[in-house]
């Protein structure tokens, strides 16, 4: 690792200290990720440049996962890399490749995991520009609360032909009456009260502090009525005995509408919320989900405003937090600087708004908002705004430029 300077960033039971100089680990990623990466960080150095001047700015230090890591170290997460990441807590990650039916499991949850990381916030907000398949893509503004450390996620799974899963069938059969036929592979989906709250809790409270009208508990606890449908009945429970003074139940209303000054609390099955975000999307605000549903619809709203690209999110626990682009890896564009930067830019604006540095997050953002209504674009998006692309060193070259005339 390179010689660091600066001061490490203290976070405590959620509450983020910030130097003026904080240390801030980096990780490029995988396929399209270091370049992207790359150009996110100098459009961050600007803003924070441009807003503070020398009096504040950002130590970045690159640590090693994924692909780059491997080559160099034969580990695709070194054991340097996560004692760097225990120790200085916040990264700003480019996408990381986790393959599909076999293979290496996800650094991406890995990392989760070993930071506690149990919440992921997805900001999905439609910008002016941006060709959506709604007819009024304005009212898109959601903020999805995805649990991040349990559900599926947490990998506890056997192939159907293992010993661990014939032991299961025979447990499952002999202990407890249910058959499974002999080729069935077999997964755990665990969901915890305690790990439940506390995703609730964070929902909760950046609703009511940003004045945001409606949490919604995504949820199928119709079917699995003692992972998902105990979700819902656990979030219920932390509004009422937590923020009793500041919410409002939909099913105590009775069809009355909300008071001004309250946070209305209602739930909706996860079938039906994938419709209704599409027919009726300015009825939902924040979204409460388990890891997986989160996972889905966050995917699924980012299509509605025309562009996954564009989105980031925040990986955030009690005392570290991770930033990163919602997108993959998106190999066949890697080093052709075609891939557009903005989803970990995005990302990068969130570590910003945690780390209390507003000014330089609201800076980028009009830059970004500038830069799609005068159509200087990369290839996703110029497409079909039929004009010339840039590529990805040169749209971060325009948020600069837009960022200094500003």
């Amino acid at each position: 690792m390179q010689k660091i300077e600066g001061e490490p960033i203290s976070i405590e039971k959620g509450e983020w200290k910030v130097p003026k100089r904080p240390i801030v680990l980096y990780i490029t990623g995988d396929g399209i990720g270091p370049e992207v990466t790359t150009q996110a960080i100098r459009v961050v150095d600007k803003a924070v440049e441009k807003v503070y001047g020398s009096s504040r700015s950002i130590s970045w230090v690159k640590v090693l996962a994924g692909e780059e890591a491997e080559k160099e170290s034969g580990s695709r997460f070194p054991k340097e890399t996560k004692e760097a990441l225990l120790r200085y807590k916040v990264v700003l990650k480019g996408p990381l490749q986790t393959p599909v039916g076999e293979g290496f499991r996800s650094i991406n949850v890995e990392i989760r995991m070993l930071l506690d990381l149990y919440a992921n916030i997805r900001p999905v907000k439609y910008m002016e520009g941006l060709k959506s398949p709604l007819t009024n893509p304005e009212k898109v503004d959601l903020v999805i609360f995805r649990e991040n450390t349990d559900d599926l996620y947490r990998g506890i799974e056997w192939e159907y032909n293992s010993k661990e899963a014939f032991k299961l069938r025979q447990f499952l059969k002999n202990e407890l009456g249910i058959e499974l036929e002999e080729d069935t592979g077999i997964g755990i989906k665990p969901i915890s009260k305690s790990k439940t709250e506390r995703i609730t809790r964070i929902a909760l409270k950046f609703a009511i502090q940003n004045k945001r009208r409606v949490v919604t508990i995504m949820h199928k606890g119709n079917i699995m009525k003692y992972t998902e449908g105990a979700f819902r009945e656990w979030a219920y429970e932390v509004a009422r005995r937590e923020f009793g003074n500041d919410v409002v139940f939909e099913e105590d209303l009775g069809g009355a509408t909300p008071p001004q000054n309250k946070v209305l609390v209602n739930d909706r099955i996860a079938d039906n919320m994938f419709q209704q975000i599409i027919t009726r999307p300015e009825s939902y605000d924040v979204i409460l989900a388990p890891n997986l549903n989160g996972d889905y619809i966050s995917d699924a709203a980012g299509a509605l405003i025309g562009d996954i690209g564009v989105l980031g999110g925040a990986n955030v626990g009690d005392w570290a937090g991770m930033f990163e682009a919602v997108h993959g890896t998106a190999p066949k564009y890697a080093g052709k600087n075609v891939a557009n930067p903005t989803g970990v830019i995005r990302g990068a604006q969130l570590m910003l708004r945690f780390m209390g540095w507003i000014e330089a997050e609201n800076l980028i953002d009009k830059a970004i908002i500038e830069s799609v209504k005068q159509k200087r674009v990369t290839q996703d998006l110029a497409r079909y705004m039929n004009v010339t692309p840039l590529g990805t060193k040169e749209y971060a070259d325009t948020l600069i430029e837009i960022m200094d005339s500003l």
